[in-house]
């Protein structure tokens, strides 16, 4: 059983990814008539990318 804490992460860690996927496969595209929101869904597309490397690195030292 895995503590709270590392529930957490693996949980946002999920999160994240979903969210992610949403991003690429709809939200950008969706935006595609204005450059403003398409920017912005770069940038979190950004975000959301290092976010996820930032709580795999999380959980693998939780894990060791």
């Amino acid at each position: 059983m895995f503590d709270n804490n590392l529930y957490n992460l693996m949980l946002q860690l999920t999160q994240e990814h979903k969210s992610l996927w949403r991003i690429k496969r709809f939200y950008k595209q969706d935006s595609q008539d204005c450059k403003e929101c398409q920017d912005f869904w770069e940038k979190l597309e950004k975000d959301k990318e290092e976010h996820i490397e930032e709580l795999k690195k999380l959980i693998k030292n939780h894990l060791e």
